[in-house]
């Protein structure tokens, strides 16, 4: 729900600040107020997405934390033994780590060993829930994935957040929910568009990451960002009204 449908709510609550229930309350009231509010709804497939690509993120997430964890306790063992840039998708770095953790014995070495053990396992399941995800996005938008630039991760965080592209009444509408829509400035007689740093911000993400592989890959995007720099523009501007 927007912020500017709450404010109001908020404003007139009996108690002032910002807390979960108080929130909760005041989203309900809001609600009741506009009853023609549009629904998100996530069923079928793009529930599957939604849970898959949010389990994914979390063991991304997981897999960092355990690599720090185990080059914190690599550098106890031994200050000169440690791993490479993106060493953590590669089999060979791990097998040279395990090799020379079986020089050492100790408490430190067994939690290595078992930091190693799950940083050896969690690529493998990473890359089976993309495997997934690549099935599961063409049902409930088999189209994303012919857009250049839009790959599994990218068509799954939109399906995932926009929860029903059907609730949005026109794509100026869904532009503003994912924070697309810019936001002209006018200064004198030139008007200007400064970035959105408002709605959801994955789905901006995720738009900005096709954007940008188009105009690096010379696919349609690319025509329009030299236009826009024919006229005159800076190089930022372009993705600021994309």
């Amino acid at each position: 729900m927007h912020t500017r449908l709450k404010a109001g709510a908020r404003s007139s609550a009996r108690e002032r600040g910002k807390s979960d229930p108080l929130d909760a309350q005041t989203v309900a009231r809001a609600a009741l107020r506009e009853p023609d509010l549009s629904r998100a709804a996530l069923e079928g497939p793009a529930r599957e997405v939604k849970l898959l690509s949010d389990h994914r993120s979390q063991l991304v997430q997981q897999r960092i934390t355990t690599a720090n964890r185990l080059l914190w306790f690599l550098h106890e063992l031994d200050p000169e033994l440690g791993m490479p840039a993106r060493g953590t998708k590669r089999i060979r770095v791990f097998d040279a780590i395990e090799l020379a953790l079986s020089e050492h014995t100790g408490t430190v070495a067994d939690i290595a060993g078992d930091l190693l053990a799950d940083c050896c396992s969690l690529p493998r399941h990473i890359d089976d829930l993309q495997k997934r995800l690549r099935t599961l996005v063409r049902r409930p938008a088999p189209g994303l994935l012919d857009i250049p630039g839009c790959g599994v991760l990218s068509a799954a965080t939109v399906i995932a957040e926009t929860a029903g592209a059907s609730r949005f009444t026109s794509k100026a509408a869904y532009a503003r929910f994912n924070g697309t829509a810019p936001i002209p400035v006018w200064s004198s007689n030139e008007v200007k568009v400064r970035l959105n740093r408002g709605g959801n911000r994955r789905i901006a993400h995720a738009l900005h990451m096709i954007a940008i592989t188009q105009i690096g890959r010379g696919y349609a995007g690319a025509g329009y960002y030299a236009e826009r720099i024919a006229r005159g523009k800076t190089s930022n501007e372009p993705h600021r009204v994309r």
